[in-house]
């Protein structure tokens, strides 16, 4: 730790978090015997699987996560937010999070607070001793402070987050290595705050994680290969010369696994540089599985007689009928055109309950290429949000079975509800990951929410329980 933190003999509390962002925790506890710092962790206190949050999505579980609130709380929802009583619609930044994040909580308890990367903190805050913003943050330059903490950080060729692009491309070269060198910037910068800064919260996420599963994760789970429905359907929806380019690179399993043991390795480095009173948390937003398909949800509304457009020539929500009953926003979001909501909504106020209750009946009876219902459950608005920004909560969410990758957009895709993308990994709601090396940690029917009350407790600062969607799992 710095030098001021022994001038100053203060022992109170001090909390490290590693963020690895969309790793499962069935694909770490499998590995126990490679990951070897990680089941390290697991031995000297508790490790398991933890659930996310309605929706497991990036923009909106770190906000959940840094809160220990739920959207309708934080104010947001995913990756594209509706802006209240308009069609207009925005990509919610850390200014838009609505609820107290724990890193405020530490500085309001008069401790200081290092934080970096975590998803949906742009701009960085000015009351912690150094941030520099993650995931959505436009550019290095204007993402991090003060600005000697930015010049550092570009002496090292820091990044924001890996060039998802890369990925695209058939030959996985290319983007394994900038994943790579994103991996080793990070823990050269972690490593040196984490020693260097004097902090009682350390609260870092690695996010390059979370690109490698989406581009990589079929090729650890399956060899790279499909189910004969999915095989069949790539073939269609494919040209022959990108099927084939697709089906000649890869496997990728030892070059993902590989990414994991170095990552592992940085985690037990990072550990071994705490001092003894640091209790070390690392955990991930939401789990991962294998993709089988696309669903791209208003394809299949307006297929479905629910959603339609002004004119042929449409790019955003604004551009939809004046008739339109329903649309949908990443990832499995769906809203009613509802009259009094929605500028010109189509559906009466007094027509809402049946109406929701005949798009829930929709959805479950949606069925995949193979035969599958592409819905495991469809939660209604007031089951998964409350607090005073569900004003632009979903009326449902679509929780889907594996393999079923829920996309939006209002440009069409001609005109197939179920196409092929460039990932092969998708988010799952299930098998987040926590571990936590102190043994009074008990992991048990967990979920994200749980998380921020934890280190507070742990921290010995004092909340009101009532304040949260979860609870600490310390013992008491």
């Amino acid at each position: 730790m710095g030098l001021f933190d022994r001038l100053r003999g203060d022992d109170a509390p001090r909390v490290a978090f590693l963020g690895i962002d969309g790793v499962p925790y069935s694909f770490l506890s499998e590995h126990f015997d490679e990951f070897e710092n990680l089941a390290a962790i697991a031995e000297a206190g508790a490790a398991g699987e933890i659930d996310s949050i309605v929706p497991p999505e990036s923009s909106a579980c770190w906000p959940s996560l840094t809160t220990g609130k739920n959207p309708g709380e934080t104010g947001v929802y995913g990756f594209q937010d509706r802006e209240t009583g308009t069609y207009d619609t925005n990509v919610p930044m850390g200014g838009d999070v609505q609820a107290e994040r724990i890193w405020d909580r530490v500085v309001e308890d008069g401790r200081d607070a290092t934080v970096m990367n975590v998803p949906v903190t742009f701009p960085p805050q000015r009351n912690v001793q150094r941030m520099v913003s993650g995931f959505l943050s436009p550019a290095l330059d204007r993402a991090a402070r003060p600005d000697e903490f930015r010049a550092d950080l570009e002496s090292i060729d820091y990044r924001l987050d890996v060039d998802p692009s890369l990925g695209h491309d058939p030959d996985k070269t290319a983007f394994i290595e900038d994943a790579h060198e994103t991996l080793d910037a990070r823990f050269e910068a972690f490593r040196k705050y984490v020693q260097e800064d004097d902090w009682d919260l350390f609260f870092g996420v690695f996010m390059s994680t979370d690109r490698v599963n989406h581009f990589l994760f079929r090729d650890y789970e399956h060899g790279g290969e499909y189910p004969e429905a999915f095989d069949e359907l790539r073939r269609e929806r494919l040209d022959a010369e990108e099927y084939e380019a697709r089906e000649a690179n890869g496997p990728y399993r030892e070059e993902f696994l590989d990414f994991y043991r170095k990552l592992d390795d940085y985690i037990g480095q990072l550990r071994d540089a705490m001092p003894d009173d640091v209790t070390l948390v690392v955990a991930s937003d939401h789990g991962f599985t294998s993709e089988d398909c696309e669903v791209h949800c208003n394809r299949w509304l307006q297929d479905e007689g629910w959603l339609s457009f002004a004119d042929e020539d449409h790019d955003s929500l604004g551009d939809i009928a004046d008739d339109a009953r329903a649309y949908s926003f990443i990832p499995g979001r769906f809203y009613l055109n509802l009259e009094g909501r929605e500028p010109n909504g189509a559906v009466p106020q007094e027509d809402y309950e049946d109406v929701r209750a005949e798009l829930k009946a929709d959805l479950e009876a949606l069925e995949g290429p193979d035969g599958r219902p592409v819905a495991d459950r469809v939660v209604v608005k007031e089951d998964a949000f409350r607090g005073a920004h569900d004003d632009i909560a979903p009326d449902l969410t679509v929780i889907p079975n594996e393999g079923y990758d829920l996309k939006a957009g209002f440009k069409g895709n001609a005109g197939h509800v179920f196409d092929v993308g460039p990932r092969n990994g998708m988010h799952s709601f299930d098998d987040a990951c926590l571990f936590v090396d102190d043994p009074d940690a008990v992991i048990e029917d967990v979920d994200l929410f749980d998380i921020t009350p934890t280190i507070l407790d742990v921290m010995e600062i004092d909340y009101d329980r009532a304040e949260f969607d979860g609870a600490s799992i310390m013992r008491a």
